[in-house]
């Protein structure tokens, strides 16, 4: 292989995780691939790949001979579909995304521009604090809206639909499917359901449509190259389902930050783009509560992307469970 001997390789804690890397005709279609499509883009590779193998993805960092580096990118087959929502969101709501060079829609490949700064890089810096979460959470609602009448285009790309009304099912799905739940927890789990009910319909009287849902939004997810600006990208968990369930992750992991005290100013910022539509701020804030706890279904659901050998059964279904068990978790709101 041409850069067989220029490599490096991040397996992270994922040692034994055995992905489509460890083929070396695999290897070597995905580099001559990388190569046809730089070339093609008058690019010259300059460098060491670096590659980051992990269950639910390849991650390779091609060094160019100008500009930035450029990224290949391998997602297994439940999550394919991320190469064709990436280019089609770059279409759709350019201002927000990466817009990728190539894509392979059969094989799961993509060829991505780097984004500049990650936010979690900006983050250990300093050089932001909580007014930065409530700006990316307004420019991902405004995202969300405008991508509402194109729901149906992105579930015909192949993005899992996980839409309000069918949520109960997919819980009844995801609880039937988990053999890591004790006999207690899934006893508990099933005198849940008519409560799930309950916030499902809640969710639809307000009358939010449905629209796409990252499912994964931390600060690791998007770029900050500069104040003002992100970039949100790594669509492998998104589904189309209810907009608020995308709060759960970031609202988690900048109150982890920054203290519990901000979920209430994260929710008013993410609601703004939101609010008119002869909906309450009140009405809205509401809907809040049961759109946080159905996010962990979103969660739950992720666990099932990796690449068939990547991992146990027991170890996906152990994530699988944890993230469903957080439907008891009351909403810091």
């Amino acid at each position: 292989m041409r850069h067989e001997a220029s490599t490096t390789v991040d397996r992270g804690r994922y040692e034994d995780a055995v992905t489509p890397w460890e083929e070396e005709s695999w290897r070597t279609a995905a580099f001559g691939w990388a190569e046809d499509e730089l070339a093609a883009g008058g690019l010259r590779v300059d460098g060491t790949w670096q590659v980051r193998v992990r269950p639910w993805s390849v991650l390779v960092r091609i060094p160019v001979a100008v500009g930035g580096p450029l990224w290949f990118k391998a997602n297994p087959p439940a999550s394919a579909f991320e190469g064709p929502l990436t280019a089609a969101l770059a279409r759709l709501v350019p201002r927000h995304v990466l817009r990728p060079l190539a894509v392979d829609a059969e094989r799961g490949w993509s060829l991505l521009p780097d984004g500049g700064a990650l936010f979690r890089d900006v983050l250990v810096r300093d050089e932001a604090g909580p007014g930065a979460w409530e700006d990316l959470l307004r420019q991902y609602a405004s995202m969300q809206v405008a991508l509402v009448p194109h729901a149906r285009d992105l579930e015909l790309l192949g993005v899992p639909s996980a839409r309000t009304a069918a949520l109960p099912a997919l819980f009844d799905t995801l609880l039937a499917e988990n053999t890591a739940l004790s006999p207690e927890q899934r006893t508990r789990l099933g005198a849940l359901r008519p409560r799930l009910v309950e916030w499902c319909e809640e969710l639809a009287s307000l009358g939010v449509p449905d629209t796409l849902d990252h499912a994964d939004l931390h600060d690791g997810q998007l770029f900050h190259p500069e104040p003002g600006r992100f970039t949100f990208f790594d669509w492998g968990d998104a589904a189309v389902s209810h907009p608020f369930c995308s709060l759960l992750v970031p609202a988690q992991w900048a109150a982890e930050r920054h203290g519990a005290a901000v979920v209430p100013r994260l929710r008013d910022a993410y609601l703004e783009p939101w609010t008119g539509h002869g909906r309450t701020a009140a009405e809205l804030r509401s809907a809040v509560r049961p759109a946080w706890r159905l996010g962990a279904l979103g969660r739950a659901r992720a666990w099932g992307r990796l690449f068939p050998t990547a991992t146990d059964t027991a170890a996906v279904a152990g994530h699988a469970a944890e993230s469903l068990l957080q439907l008891f978790a009351e909403p810091p709101l």
